[in-house]
């Protein structure tokens, strides 16, 4: 994860709760970007335009902004503000495909929590009004396409949704047969798709005479049978690899940040308690006292004891939160420039540490 993906996702989250729009990561224009890092820069700026755009309840033109964020970068937080441009255009297809998205693939993070509900009432309210189908395809990799439009390889996430009435469904692979279906929707019904498709049969090789080694004969022009290549049965490819989600290294980053605010507040108290033992050390020395052989003092001893003590834990919970939360980066950091390298669902992991009385811990949660 990068520091602008962590800034937009609270940024956007306190702007959406008070123009009823949700953060939101960036997404696509036209051209092919330069490199990673160009394109996450160029969606932030359609992404920000979006939102202002929005917030002045232009939403035809907060819509466009937000599609070319989408294309470049289709992550949750798009998702969720694209899904809210088309709820208020009454684009119900669409708004149900980006909030559904956003839905899916919500993070475990405090700030944009209450923004949830908002999306899980749009989209009942825009799924009653359009049909939707489950595809299943027997090859994985294959092209889905409703209605001549692709809409994803196989095995596809979540339902595609349709508006109610006759589609076409299709799976096209180089190496197969091309399978489809019609179907009927109703509004506000889901029907479900089974496509089997079959591997393409290979062309028989014509005969040949083939030379033989050593004595140059070939066994068409001697009168044996011609030998006939027997053609290799095509491989089915493996599926493509899956984009990666963001919201893993999201979830470390916003841990990171709690953790180093853990770190920060402790550092404050366990000074105060270290102020507190010497201010209560000064008094007892100025009222002629000590604590080694001064049985009057010994209540006051026993306080300097517990605000020493108090100081130290507190340093001891600073010390171990600061160290969480470099490792909370650290594992967020990786994990944005770790190469995606199997077709494995992406699963979001939330690292948290948590102090206690007698020290630090750390919660995990982890979602499939």
């Amino acid at each position: 994860m990068n520091c602008r993906s962590l800034a937009v996702l609270f940024t956007a989250a306190t702007v959406m709760a008070a123009a009823d729009v949700a953060s939101a990561q960036p997404a696509a224009p036209q051209e092919a970007p330069a490199s990673a890092g160009d394109a996450v820069t160029r969606a932030d700026a359609f992404f920000r335009r979006g939102l202002r755009l929005y917030s002045d309840k232009k939403y035809v033109e907060a819509e466009k902004e937000l599609e070319s964020a989408w294309e470049l970068n289709p992550t949750f937080d798009v998702a969720y503000n694209l899904g809210n441009t088309k709820y208020q255009l009454k684009k119900h297809r669409e708004a149900a495909k980006y909030l559904s998205f956003a839905l899916r693939n919500w993070p475990l993070v405090k700030t944009v929590a209450k923004l949830k509900p908002t999306a899980e009432q749009r989209f009942a309210e825009s799924r009653a009004q359009v049909g939707a189908v489950t595809v299943t395809v027997s090859m994985a990799g294959a092209e889905v396409l409703v209605d001549g439009k692709g809409v994803g390889r196989a095995p596809l996430e979540g339902e595609v949704f349709v508006d109610p009435g006759e589609h076409r469904v299709e799976a096209k692979h180089l190496d197969y047969e091309p399978a489809s279906q019609m179907v009927g929707v109703a509004k506000g019904a889901t029907a479900e798709v089974k496509l089997s498709m079959a591997m393409v049969k290979a062309a028989p090789q014509a005969s040949a005479g083939v030379k033989t080694e050593g004595d140059g004969s070939a066994a068409g022009a001697t009168g044996g049978g011609p030998v006939v290549g027997q053609p290799p049965a095509p491989v089915a490819p493996p599926p493509p690899l899956p984009g990666k989600s963001w919201v893993p290294a999201i979830a470390l980053g916003a841990a990171s940040v709690v953790g180093l605010g853990v770190g920060i507040g402790t550092t404050v108290a366990s000074n105060n308690a270290n102020s507190e033992a010497r201010a209560q050390k000064d008094q007892i020395f100025v009222a002629g006292g000590g604590c080694l052989a001064s049985p009057s003092f010994a209540e006051r001893c026993a306080e300097l004891h517990r605000s020493g003590e108090r100081a130290g834990l507190l340093g001891d919970v600073a010390l171990g939160s600061y160290i969480a939360s470099g490792v909370l980066a650290a594992a967020a950091v990786t994990y944005a420039v770790w190469p995606v390298t199997s077709g494995e669902k992406s699963r979001a992991l939330l690292v948290l540490p948590a102090p206690r009385v007698d020290g630090l811990g750390v919660v995990m949660v982890s979602t499939w």
